[in-house]
């Protein structure tokens, strides 16, 4: 092999691999939003050498951290989707990248038709529900491209979940290499944690999500309202935000359950309300992964979660962590609830084996995994 004149030798041999990570373009800096800065920001803390890792924001974010970031930020803002499709084409032509990673299947679909022409490889990275999402007619004529046209092109399909992954490549009949990334999994404080339950005698049970359909606070509603009724020493607190919150505040009072629901806002952390509740309860209709979970089990909380595609059961994988219920909720999540109430010190006996489980999802971690995923995206050697 001919060396090349003037460069260090560690150069010769491993030069950094050029990654652009798309921000979407919504307005909230939350789920997505945050996995993909934690990952960036792991990459260029510990793989510098390895990686030059920008990201592209395309929208103003609620929220988004203001502290400086190891990753370079490219601000460009969009006006309009014909605006997104010249910023996403400007930006990525700007530097020879060796990897695109873009979240979602339809921004995926609209980058690369952005892109047609030049010679970027491209990784889908998976968050929500594939089969969810083709819901509307936009949504449909993107996704039938993705399948006949730009899916050949793409270089790797990254997932939150396993069990999403087989069911990407099951829908769109697959054969793009596939790569499990766990989200990471952020660490608290844990040294002020204490129990509603024995500081009171009333078992606090705690959501936190997003206030939308996907969530189903709705179903957690109904399933509280009966579980009252049976166990009225409890309370429940739902944590987030979104456009739902008025329709939650409506279905709160129409169940008369002002007394014992509560809804709060943390926007920069759920470790407030986290650390001061006994049971973590999640009744998504759908998800992709689930950080709430992790991060509920991050503080030893037993978790009840609708058994819905795709996460909780890839979590849930020991009865210690909690209990899946089917995911229409209803008497089976009631009858959890109250099991939960009654055996609540039983329960807190597994809460080190929790916080121990989802050490294996740590940042420090799951980088590892990300690193190589980007190598072998990029067709570069480790």
């Amino acid at each position: 092999m001919e060396m090349q004149v003037g460069l260090p030798v560690r150069d010769q041999f491993r030069r950094r691999l050029k990654v652009l990570y798309i921000q979407p373009g919504t307005s909230s800096f939350a789920g997505i939003e945050r996995v993909v800065d934690a990952v960036c920001t792991m990459l260029a803390d510990r793989f510098s050498e390895d990686f030059e890792v920008d990201v592209l924001y395309t929208s103003v974010h609620r929220n988004r951290p203001t502290e400086t970031r190891g990753y370079n930020v490219i601000d460009r803002v969009a006006h309009g989707r014909l605006d997104l499709m010249r910023i996403f084409r400007n930006v990525i032509k700007s530097k020879d990248y060796n990897l695109v990673v873009v979240p979602q299947i339809e921004p995926t679909v609209i980058c690369m038709a952005a892109c047609i022409g030049l010679n970027r490889r491209f990784a889908v990275h998976l968050h929500g529900n594939p089969k969810r999402e083709a819901d509307h007619l936009k949504a449909k004529i993107l996704f039938l491209l993705m399948r006949f046209y730009f899916l050949s092109r793409v270089s790797h399909v990254f997932g939150t979940s396993p069990r999403q992954l087989e069911s990407f490549k099951e829908m769109f009949n697959s054969k793009i290499p596939q790569v499990w990334v766990p989200n990471p999994v952020r660490a608290f404080d844990l040294s002020e944690t204490t129990s509603s339950a024995e500081a009171t005698g009333v078992v606090t049970f705690v959501n936190v999500g997003r206030f939308a359909f996907q969530k189903g606070q709705d179903i957690l509603l109904q399933a509280f309202s009966q579980l009252v009724k049976i166990r009225p020493n409890v309370r429940l607190r739902i944590v987030g935000y979104g456009a739902g919150e008025s329709n939650l505040r409506s279905e709160i009072s129409r169940l008369a359950l002002d007394g014992s629901v509560s809804i709060e806002h943390h926007p920069t952390s759920p470790q407030p309300a986290l650390a001061t509740s006994d049971v973590y309860v999640s009744t998504s209709r759908w998800e992709g992964w689930s950080l709430a979970i992790c991060e509920a089990l991050r503080f030893g909380l037993p978790v009840v979660s609708t058994d819905c595609e795709f996460g909780p059961s890839d979590i849930l994988v020991d009865p210690r962590l909690g209990r899946l219920v089917p995911a229409s909720g209803g008497p089976a999540l009631v009858e959890a609830m109250a099991y939960f109430c009654d055996n609540l010190s039983t329960e807190k006996s597994h809460s080190e084996f929790r916080k121990t489980f989802i050490d294996r999802y740590s940042p420090e971690r799951v980088v590892e995994i990300h690193a190589q995923a980007l190598r072998s995206a990029a067709r570069a050697f480790a």
